[in-house]
């Protein structure tokens, strides 16, 4: 049986039943509010955390509205289906591409998928939310804030000082930037979007929530910068394939993880790219080699 843990006297977590290398314990869907209430992420397309959702809300009022932090296949399937048994609006940034930069588009119709926790490319919001949009919920007030870099249409939402960080922010682990859904340029600016927040407590898409969350974000951003210096130090001694890449980083991870830890470095040689200091042959892709620029 599903287990419901209240985290505050108006918020209960709800955590489906799919955990994995990249979920942790399990995509967290967050019920707010007393009588009028909103869910965030109702997860994964699955009938028993359907009816757990359904039955915390049965028990406690009315739901208003579903929130959606992004169109992973983790966390916005079950939206539709909750929709239908309730009335309540799906509420996100857009569709599985909006949000996505010039850049990615283009990387995108050149042919570049992305990897990970795959994307639900059926998701269609009732409602678009814009960056610094308020939902009402009786009298609270919870505020959209667009977070991109993990996904385009990913959004954050800040509630009573605390911020529902979906997969931008988790404390059990760095966050997955896979182009051309992902990208690291974006990610990287808001990450300094949400320290403004100085929020209390980060509440995120997986995993336990965020007690410290400036000095999570403080490690998060040392952390791509440390990557990014791995990966040059990398290329000074030659042009290097991802692969070659993350063979030469990723010393000490499981086979299994490989790939999403390749989706990283590419993020960050295509963020490299951009700002002239790396090359790619023939051309910007997954299959490129990568080398220096003022070796090139």
């Amino acid at each position: 049986m599903t287990s419901v843990i209240r985290l505050e006297p108006d918020l209960r977590l709800i955590r489906a039943n799919n955990p994995s290398p990249l979920t942790g314990e399990g995509t967290n869907s967050y019920l707010l509010g007393d009588r009028e209430l909103c869910v965030i992420d109702p997860g994964p397309e699955d009938a028993t955390h359907l009816n757990a959702l359904l039955q915390a809300i049965g028990a406690t009022g009315e739901l208003r509205a579903i929130l959606v932090t992004h169109a992973h296949l983790d966390h916005s399937p079950l939206a539709r289906r909750l929709n239908q048994a309730t009335g309540a609006p799906v509420m996100a940034f857009g569709d599985a591409r909006a949000g996505r930069s010039a850049r990615m588009t283009r990387l995108a119709e050149t042919g570049l998928v992305g990897g990970g926790e795959g994307v639900d490319d059926l998701f269609q919001p009732d409602h678009c939310l814009r960056d610094d949009e308020i939902v009402h919920l009786g009298e609270d007030r919870i505020r959209a804030i667009w977070t991109p870099g993990h996904f385009g249409n990913h959004l954050s939402f800040a509630w009573r000082g605390a911020v529902f960080s979906g997969d931008h922010v988790m404390g059990w682990s760095s966050t997955l930037v896979s182009p051309p859904d992902g990208d690291l340029a974006a990610y990287m600016q808001a990450l300094d979007r949400l320290e403004v927040e100085q929020a209390r407590v980060l509440y995120p898409g997986h995993g336990a929530p965020v007690l410290d969350p400036a000095h999570r974000i403080g490690e998060l951003r040392a952390h791509r910068l440390q990557r990014e210096a791995q990966i040059l130090a990398a290329l000074h001694q030659g042009p290097r394939s991802v692969a070659q890449l993350v063979a030469a980083i990723y010393r000490n991870i499981a086979p299994v993880l490989h790939r999403a830890a390749g989706r990283n470095v590419l993020a960050h040689l295509i963020d490299l790219q951009g700002r002239g200091v790396v090359v790619a042959t023939p051309e910007l892709g997954a299959d490129a080699t990568f080398g220096l620029a003022e070796e090139s």
